[in-house]
């Protein structure tokens, strides 16, 4: 399922065919995760996000192109991060933590809607989606469900500035250790050093086509 370059140096029409059957999964995934940081964020006494308008849907608020280019070419991406001030939380752990967390729920909540969609159409008897329209619509859905499994499994890496990083960090306290600030301020770094050696797809691989596996046999088959 990860294999999103492959083709384009052969049946390239093919290929550009498959990458834009992709967008409207990478705009609603990238877009909702980041809402949902910033909501959540706003919910737990935050104003930072509302005052930098990233309570919105509206995708230009959101997407970052070059993370957008990178979903869209090398099968894993990014938004636009959304700033949040926690010294405005009354459980600082507790709260960093679902803020952490609320974009990958997101991420599966939106692939889960996706699947809930295509089980509908899979057992319909209309003929309008054995159509070209219509096989045209259930591929947009299978890249949606596909595209926020991958963001959803990309952004729980605990590699800063992952999701995952922030998520481990409030489970397990781990701004008391004297490595912290190391790590964090070369968490690019690493998370650049992990993709050139092809690190993260050994781990995104096997992850993404577990859950699309598992998906696929209980919901939309």
């Amino acid at each position: 399922m990860l294999n999103l370059l492959n083709g384009r140096f052969g049946n390239i029409g093919s290929w550009i065919y498959n990458q834009l059957m992709m967008i409207p999964g990478i705009v609603i995934g990238l877009a909702f995760h980041e809402f949902a940081h910033g909501f959540v964020s706003h919910k737990l006494g935050d104003p930072t996000p509302k005052m930098q308008g990233r309570l919105t849907l509206n995708p230009a608020s959101h997407i970052d192109p070059v993370g957008f280019l990178c979903l869209f070419f090398a099968g894993f991406g990014w938004g636009v991060p959304v700033q949040i001030d926690p010294r405005y939380y009354k459980h600082r752990r507790r709260d960093e933590f679902m803020v952490s967390i609320a974009g990958v729920v997101m991420n599966l909540l939106i692939a889960l809607f996706f699947a809930l969609i295509l089980r509908l159409i899979v057992h319909s008897s209309s003929d309008f989606f054995v159509s070209q329209i219509g096989e045209i619509i259930v591929q947009i859905l299978q890249y949606g469900v596909f595209i926020n499994l991958v963001l959803m499994i990309f952004n729980l890496l605990p590699v800063p500035p992952l999701d995952g990083f922030g998520i481990v960090t409030q489970i397990f306290d781990l701004q008391k250790y004297s490595w912290y600030d190391v790590v964090y301020r070369n968490g690019m770094f690493i998370l650049l050093a992990l993709i050139f050696f092809d690190v993260i797809k050994v781990v995104l691989n096997p992850c993404v086509n577990f859950f699309w596996s598992l998906i696929s046999s209980t919901i939309i088959y």
